[in-house]
């Protein structure tokens, strides 16, 4: 009797230990689960924190004139400042795309808490060695310009460590999800905010006081030791809490597509491991040592095999990217669009300058250099945020990749019947936004009326924003999330090129009007410069500029071979 009730009783105690080992499991992987998801918004609010901090620079525009007026840098001279500090902005970025993508977001973070230190101290300590007070005097001649050039190199390579850290890990974090487009616009909207409160700040805290008391223009070497520290803290913060979570899963999704378009039958990669399967061999054996030895050293073979996949796969797809030749109409296109929008930024002190007399006080002017800084970055924040929810709303839905396989291209098709409006569409259409505000500009409608150049900031400020959020990602709807940093980082590099190009002409422009119209103040050198004539014709070349550019994405998108002929639904 008890023979035959055995069976039984164990095949229950085995049904309630599978039932208890499947809960445990259950349970386990919902704790994990949650924890990675607690990973990745902590991740995200730290971007956020970096993206708010990161973009200093372009508060260039509240002191950039200071530099003209106190320590008596010429308009060219002002420029190189800026451009020296553009050239490490965008130069570098593909190098540090690179470096992210394999390294992590972690060290580049580090490195820009550094870096922005040095920076911002180095240009902080030059600014007081050569600038006259507020009354007019200086007590020893200024250090070489040199010196605040290599300033700004620095700051400029930092701005990009910092920004390129906190965008990769929002974009291989939040890339798979049906978000992706807020996901990604959130912290380069919030890169372009820091502008917004940092002038702010600038302007109504750390300002220099007049005689009588009443408040100056923004102390400069405060500013730049306030920021110096700052973004020192917000770096190794980042150097904590940035961090890509489930990165082996998109690697491995990414093989994947690929062995399923038929691109990998020619990689010498994975011919080289096809048939390896084992992870080395031990002798059979209930010794525990001999166990414990076989389970680090397949561990250890997995960890050098995955690191293997990762490098040959992002290798692989930077290759395909740069024989894609879309991606360079796109780079094109860029060139051509961004540029302006860059110089106008860096030289709205300059501009506004240039609407009344150079002996007009300040007080009669009806606006200030922080305060078009302020709508700038406001506007550009909105539309960055806008633009990103609109494409997430009626854009074509994604899927992965696009390797030019028939079910990939008609996978990527939009439903019948379901509304869509390509993400191409709201591109030029902010590049139209910001061509309009050069037209306005370069018409002279706003001369002498500096209360109407709002509509200007408002109208470059939007275009400029959404530009900067949707190209990126269109690269990752194209090209994917896997090798994002790199594949950004090559296209960001042309702003530096148009931002060089716009800013050299600008300057050149504005001191042959200043010379020739003979504005001197103070029996100096200093050349300052006013009427139309300083800028018109800068304006009307940015908005052909514009438009050229427009035209090439629309090549890349309509023409021979473009992204619509292959069925990608951009």
């Amino acid at each position: 009797m008890a023979t035959t009730r055995t069976p039984l009783l164990t095949d229950e105690t085995s049904l309630r230990s599978s039932i208890s080992s499947k809960s445990s499991s259950s349970l386990a992987s919902k704790v994990q689960s949650q924890r990675r998801d607690v990973t990745r918004y902590i991740s995200f609010a730290s971007a956020i924190l970096s993206c708010l901090c990161a973009g200093s620079i372009t508060a260039y525009s509240l002191y950039g004139h200071l530099f003209q007026e106190r320590l008596r840098y010429t308009q060219l001279q002002v420029n190189y400042v800026i451009i020296g500090a553009e050239l490490a902005l965008y130069l570098p970025v593909s190098l540090f795309g690179y470096l992210c993508d394999r390294l992590g977001p972690a060290p580049l973070s580090f490195a820009s808490a550094i870096l922005f230190a040095i920076g911002y101290l180095l240009a902080a300590f030059t600014y007081r060695s050569g600038a006259k007070d507020i009354y007019g005097y200086t007590h020893e001649r200024g250090w070489p310009l040199s010196v605040m050039v290599t300033a700004f190199v620095i700051i400029g390579m930092a701005t990009t460590l910092m920004y390129l850290s906190a965008i990769t890990t929002c974009a291989k974090n939040f890339g798979r999800g049906k978000h992706k487009g807020l996901a990604l616009a959130s912290p380069i909207a919030a890169f372009g905010l820091s502008g917004l409160w940092q002038s702010q700040l600038g302007e109504r805290v750390l300002f220099e006081r007049r005689p009588g008391g009443k408040r100056g223009d923004v102390d400069v070497f405060k500013f730049f030791l306030f920021l110096a520290f700052t973004l020192l803290a917000v770096g190794l913060l980042g150097t904590v809490l940035l961090k890509i979570v489930d990165e082996e899963e998109l690697i491995d999704e990414a093989v994947d597509e690929l062995e399923r378009s038929g691109l990998l039958e020619d990689s010498a990669f994975f011919r080289r491991n096809g048939g390896q399967n084992g992870y080395g061999s031990f002798e059979d054996g209930s010794d525990e040592e001999a166990a414990e030895a076989r389970r680090i050293e397949e561990a250890k073979d997995r960890d050098e095999e995955e690191s293997r996949k990762k490098t040959w796969l992002l290798n692989e797809e930077t290759r395909r990217f740069l024989k894609d030749h879309t991606m360079w109409w796109l780079a094109a296109g860029f060139f051509f669009v961004s540029g302006p929008g860059e110089a106008f930024i860096t030289n709205l002190g300059t501009i506004i300058g240039t609407l009344y007399p150079p002996v007009t006080s300040p007080s009669v002017i009806p606006t200030t250099a922080a305060t078009h800084v302020s709508i700038v970055a406001i506007t550009s924040t909105i539309a960055r945020i806008l633009f990103g929810t609109l494409t997430d709303l009626l854009a074509p839905p994604t899927v992965g990749h696009h390797y030019q396989s028939a079910s990939n291209s008609l996978s990527s098709l939009p439903p019948k019947g379901r509304f869509a409006i390509s993400r191409i569409t709201f591109l030029l259409g902010s590049a139209l936004l910001l061509s309009v505000g050069q037209v306005l500009l370069a018409s002279g409608v706003i001369q002498n009326h500096a209360e109407r150049f709002w509509v200007v900031s408002t109208l470059i400020g939007s275009g400029y924003g959404a530009m900067f959020s949707l190209t990126p990602l269109i690269i990752s709807v194209i090209w994917g999330v896997e090798n994002f940093g790199t594949n950004w980082g090559i296209v960001a590099m042309v702003p530096a090129l148009g931002a060089t190009v716009w800013g050299v002409v600008y300057s050149n422009v504005y001191q042959w009007a200043a010379e020739k119209a003979s504005y001197h103040r103070d029996m100096e050198d200093d050349v300052l410069c006013y009427g139309k004539q300083c800028y018109s014709t800068t304006f009307w070349a940015m908005a052909v500029s514009i438009w050229i550019g427009c035209a090439l994405w629309v090549f890349a998108w309509k023409g021979r071979d473009g992204w619509s002929s292959r069925g990608i639904a951009v």
